[in-house]
């Protein structure tokens, strides 16, 4: 499976400056997979170590000094390690502190050695645990699931030809023929129910079996929520797993601003923000804050105590709710989640293209579901989850605020009038 992010490694492999790197992101997103298939294509040898499979690693790490830990690891593996042209992969590096602390002194001291870090729960662990952490001597990375465009290239190289036409219409504002919008509309729709998981995606492609894809999901589910279990706090743990269910309870409500309350009775603030804290550091959720004022930098004017939660796949929202394919398919107006179920599956999307957003609300009601900043200008965004675009809350806002242009992501095709670029839905991965 080809994932964008390979580009990235290999840009770092190159790189004159070149640090250990620190892949991020929630588990089961693809970062060993993606990193192995790097080594073995790029380097000679890959010498993969897993600090929470093989605890007998830690013991290397009692001297910080460089060569010494590859010498024994390379004995340990029965592998030589070559300098600029062995790749040493670091996985779940989170299980020995001392191994992330070992990274500034390659940076220092070793830098012919190539070696990436992994850890699913890395931001939970540098964050609420007594880590000496290399600031300043490593890059970061974050991997997230297959956006759309990645989901296309899994399926089918000859989509090659259909993401190029995409593209090219995004680029023009020139409708996309006919046969190709509805083909990418129905694709789109598979999407919004398979997600992005790498293992999920694979068994849609190989067997096309719902109930098998469904197995996969919840799968990845339950293995978050033995996460919340085996790196939390006990008294944190019912609270995470509370908080991580109501995500998308939450969003098939029309107000879909986060409530406390809607947790549990009486549900306050001071009582979840660690569980909050913890599901977003472990990637696994995320936050869009509402903004306040549309000035720069947008986020120096966000409100802290208003903001939407969305999880990292959609595909895992379909199955934290129990839709089904016909759910999406049939376009049933009894089924309440699609708008919440869109506006996450763009939110991802834009935060895959690292677009960070915001959502604002006016005096009169009027509501913008995404704000972001592209190139120098400011823009707004806003979702339909089907044809029907009309809506007040674009007009007020560019209104008041005169933006250079807007988009309106829908299910309609490309198009620009009235100062709106019509964007659809399959297409959100072009806003970059």
């Amino acid at each position: 499976m080809e994932r964008k992010i390979y580009q990235d490694l290999k840009d770092w492999k190159n790189s004159n400056d070149r640090k250990p790197l620190i892949l991020q992101g929630a588990r089961q997103v693809g970062k060993t997979y993606i990193t192995n298939l790097f080594g073995s294509r790029e380097y000679t040898n890959v010498i993969y170590c897993n600090f929470e499979q093989d605890e007998s690693l830690k013991d290397f790490f009692e001297v910080l000094e460089p060569t010494r830990i590859l010498r024994l690891i390379g004995a340990h593996k029965k592998k030589e390690i070559y300098k600029g042209s062995s790749l040493i992969i670091f996985d779940e590096i989170q299980c020995c502190p001392r191994a992330l602390t070992s990274l500034k002194y390659y940076y220092e001291n070793a830098n012919e050695y190539h070696i990436i870090a992994t850890g699913s729960l890395l931001g939970v662990s540098v964050n609420r645990e007594s880590y000496s952490f290399p600031v300043g001597k490593v890059q970061f990375m974050t991997m997230s699931p297959l956006d759309f465009e990645e989901f296309l290239l899994a399926q089918n190289e000859n989509y090659q030809v259909l993401i190029a036409e995409i593209k090219r219409c995004y680029k023009e504002n020139l409708p996309l023929a006919k046969p190709f919008h509805t083909e990418a509309m129905d694709l789109y729709k598979n999407y919004l129910y398979v997600g992005g998981m790498p293992e999920v995606v694979e068994e849609f492609i190989k067997s096309g079996n719902l109930e098998l894809v469904r197995v996969k999901q919840d799968f990845i589910l339950q293995s978050y929520f033995n996460d919340m279990s085996k790196y939390n706090k006990t008294t944190e743990i019912p609270k995470v797993r509370l908080v991580y269910k109501s995500i998308t309870t939450q969003l098939a409500k029309e107000n879909k601003k986060f409530k406390y309350s809607l947790i549990k009775s009486g549900g306050r603030a001071r009582e979840f923000e660690d569980a909050i804290e913890w599901l977003c550091l472990a990637g696994v959720a995320s936050q869009l804050f509402k903004i306040e004022q549309i000035k720069l930098p947008l986020d120096a004017f966000k409100s802290l105590d208003d903001f939407k939660f969305y999880m990292n796949d959609v595909g895992l929202c379909c199955a934290s709710q129990k839709v089904q394919l016909g759910d999406i398919l049939l376009d049933n107006n009894n089924f309440e989640f699609k708008g919440g179920l869109t506006e996450n599956y763009v939110y991802n999307q834009l935060k895959i293209n690292n677009l960070h957003s915001y959502y604002w609300t006016s005096n009169s009601d009027a509501e913008i579901d995404f704000v972001t900043r592209i190139k120098n200008d400011v823009i707004p965004i806003e979702v339909k989850s089907g044809e029907n675009t009309r809506s007040r809350s674009l007009s007020v806002y560019m209104q008041q605020f005169k933006p250079k242009y807007a988009i309106r992501i829908s299910a309609k095709n490309f198009g620009f009038d009235n100062n709106i670029k019509s964007v659809p839905l399959y297409a959100t991965f072009c806003i970059k």
